[in-house]
């Protein structure tokens, strides 16, 4: 449907081509105007060289967030104004140094109607001009994944590159496709889905230490699900730093600490109660916290437990499994490296206000995120691949089973 305002600007048009004679107006959204021209030996007008593209279409609904901006050809853009349509509050851009291209300075806002005016000339001075009204995709047409590592991390080397998409994607397909993790390796990366809103990658084996990871997301535009699109576009590098994996056995109450094939502690510690088990398998270091609050209630266990400043803790597992310090540890129980007395965490000998110099501490002080924890030899289950950051307990073949490119 034709909408008043746009009716108006074609009956001015045809007004104009009635007047001027000559002279031709393109009225396409986001397309050129001949807004000068100079007459050539004959007396005949001559429109202006240049041509001005405007991505985002005047009337157009869901323009990108991303990649919306103008160019041009035979000519130079002279002067670019992008605002808010109806506050007038203006969106700050440059235009190139060759005069092609203008970009909005930062990323715009969903759901948000934009006017764009462009003026440019030709070799010749002859000045052309366009103009948009669009808005861009809206929140509830758009989707977003929220991943990690960070740019410009460094990680343990069994750190996954992780999304959480905030919306169910059906075509998995079209969304994996249009994300791609490669290593300065050369290790072969693979993405595997967890339900419909996670997305994993990793190698067969952990990453080479010192490899340097990049991730490219391709999603703007991608339609994820019916009508619902991406709208992220960009590049992510981090690093891969040495390689550091503990075990944890649990028959002998000790941690084993290897860094770059050579062992560098052995450490007592306390791992889950027969009452309360620790999961065995691989678990990958998610978090990092110096002192943080442990409350039973919010992972099932009541009020067994609400510790206001735990020392050192690490997350492993989305449930609630931490490797941390213990300060509280009854002096009526064996020592550390005797006996398992938590909740299902790994507990490594501290003080209150984590400070001195206490194995908890060095461990916390020696970790990344993305290091990799082992536990081994306890009667519980192996903690499940998507129970935090720990897709290694899947084998190969089921990993790349879970792959929808």
């Amino acid at each position: 449907m034709t909408t008043p305002d746009i009716a108006a600007r074609r009956v001015l048009g045809t007004c104009a081509v009635l007047v001027v004679g000559a002279l031709t107006l393109t009225a396409c959204g986001g397309s050129a105007n001949a807004k000068n021209s100079k007459k050539d030996g004959t007396g005949s007008a001559k429109t202006s060289a240049a041509k001005i593209v405007i991505s985002a279409k005047d009337g157009s609904t869901g323009a990108s967030i991303n990649s919306t901006g103008v160019k041009v050809s035979d000519g130079r853009l002279t002067e670019v104004k992008m605002t808010v349509a109806g506050t007038g509050t203006a969106v700050p851009g440059s235009i190139s140094a060759n005069g092609s291209v203008w970009k909005p300075k930062e990323q715009l806002e969903r759901g948000t109607k934009y006017q764009i005016s462009a003026t440019a000339k030709d070799g010749d001075g002859r000045v052309a001009a366009a103009n948009s009204i669009f808005t861009t995709v809206t929140s509830a047409n758009s989707f977003i994944g929220t991943y990690t590592p960070d740019n410009g991390t460094t990680v343990g080397v069994g750190m996954p590159v992780s999304f959480t998409f905030d919306k169910a994607i059906s075509d998995k397909k079209a969304v994996q496709s249009h994300i791609t993790v490669t290593s300065s390796s050369g290790q072969k990366v693979v993405g595997h889905w967890f339900g419909a809103q996670r997305l994993d990658f990793r190698p067969e084996e952990y990453w080479k230490a010192g490899s340097k990871v990049t991730m490219k997301l391709d999603l703007d535009g991608v339609e994820g699900a019916n009508g619902v699109f991406g709208v992220q576009k960009k590049t992510v590098t981090f690093t891969v730093g040495r390689s550091q994996v503990s075990t944890v056995d649990v028959s002998t109450q000790t941690m084993t600490v290897v860094r770059d094939g050579k062992t560098l502690k052995t450490l007592p510690i306390s791992a889950g109660s027969p009452q309360h088990t620790t999961y065995n398998g691989q678990m990958v270091i998610s978090e990092k916290f110096v002192q943080t609050r442990m409350n039973g209630s919010t992972v099932g266990f009541g009020g067994e437990y609400n510790i206001p400043d735990v020392p050192h803790a690490m997350r492993l597992t989305t449930s609630g499994t931490f490797i941390h310090g213990n300060y509280w540890y009854n002096k009526g129980n064996p020592p550390f490296g005797r006996e398992g007395t938590s909740h299902g965490c790994v507990g490594l000998q501290d003080v209150q206000g984590a400070r001195g110099d206490t194995p908890a501490k060095w461990f916390y002080d020696n970790s990344l995120i993305g290091d990799v924890v082992i536990v081994k030899n306890s009667p519980d289950k192996t903690v499940a691949p998507d129970n935090g950051l720990n897709g290694w307990n899947l084998p190969w073949s089921e990993w790349i089973a879970g792959s929808a490119a």
